[in-house]
């Protein structure tokens, strides 16, 4: 631990935390566009065999094969291109090859993370509560793209998640082992009884089944104590988002909106702040 004492510096550890998130957004890009993709694929062979058919031989694809390549015109990505936001900016957002627009969203996702991956390794300082707030951060945002994209919540991350936080609280990293346990329980149902009742009422599904995984998941990191903090500032925002694009975006009121994103902002927000907003709305009330 004594040659960690430079890195572990509250001047220096934001600022590698900061790098490091930067190179994580780039990969967690990657697995926002792929694992959808992946998943598809996987339904696809399992629908196959179901039908006693043998599935269709494909390209290996994965988190880590094919290399990344441009969209438009199919030419790898170099390793100097693929530098977090430094590339994208020095490219002037287009391919170098055939000049085709790059999303903004890429560097948008490597800064979000970065910043993030900073500020919780200010805010916890060096230790395992810094890396568990980070790897939480990390799922987060890959959750929230990918429902935003798919409206899918893949249980390759969020069932990982609720295992890990449960893990983490054996040592009360963040709330103790009780709390944790009856969290994932209660978010889990609690969603889960929100789904049944809309259903019964309205002939409907208000939510997908991995919105109750993420609400657990959360739950089982930070305690049943953030659960209604989490749901309150969730519905909240995604109340207001929805009014909004209905009203200004035309958006059709038959047309679902993910709740994984509010879920993630909402479980982010409890995660640094959750303490404090619980008890000042406690004191209020």
């Amino acid at each position: 631990m004594a040659s960690l004492g430079p890195l572990a510096h509250p001047a220096v550890f934001p600022w590698l935390c900061l790098a490091m998130g930067l190179c994580v957004g780039s990969f967690l890009n990657v697995v926002i566009y792929r694992l959808p993709k992946i998943m598809q694929r996987d339904w696809e062979c399992q629908c196959a065999e179901l039908r006693g058919e043998k599935p269709v031989e494909q390209e290996t694809f994965n988190l880590a094969r094919p290399r990344s390549r441009c969209p438009a015109c199919a030419k790898p990505i170099t390793v100097l291109q693929n530098i977090p936001v430094a590339s994208y900016l020095a490219l002037g957002g287009k391919c170098a090859a055939c000049k085709a627009r790059i999303s903004p969203r890429y560097p948008l996702v490597e800064t979000l993370t970065g910043l993030a991956s900073a500020y919780a390794a200010w805010h916890f300082g060096f230790g395992l509560s810094a890396f568990a707030a980070m790897a939480f951060i990390w799922c987060m945002i890959a959750l929230a793209f990918i429902d935003f994209d798919t409206q899918l919540l893949p249980d390759a991350i969020t069932l990982p998640l609720l295992w890990a936080g449960l893990m983490l609280n054996l040592s009360g990293t963040f709330a103790d082992l009780g709390s944790a346990v009856v969290g994932a329980a209660a978010g889990y149902l609690s969603l889960w009884s929100v789904y049944w009742g809309f259903r019964m009422l309205t002939g409907k599904e208000g939510m997908g089944f991995g919105d109750f995984k993420l609400l657990a998941a959360i739950g089982g990191w930070l305690g049943w104590q953030m659960l209604p903090l989490v749901v309150l500032a969730s519905s909240l925002v995604g109340a207001i988002v929805g009014i909004s694009l209905m009203l200004f975006a035309k958006h059709g009121r038959d047309v679902p909106i993910p709740f994984g994103p509010y879920l993630a902002v909402a479980g982010t927000v409890a995660l640094f702040w959750g303490k404090p907003l619980t008890h000042a709305y406690l004191k209020m009330l």
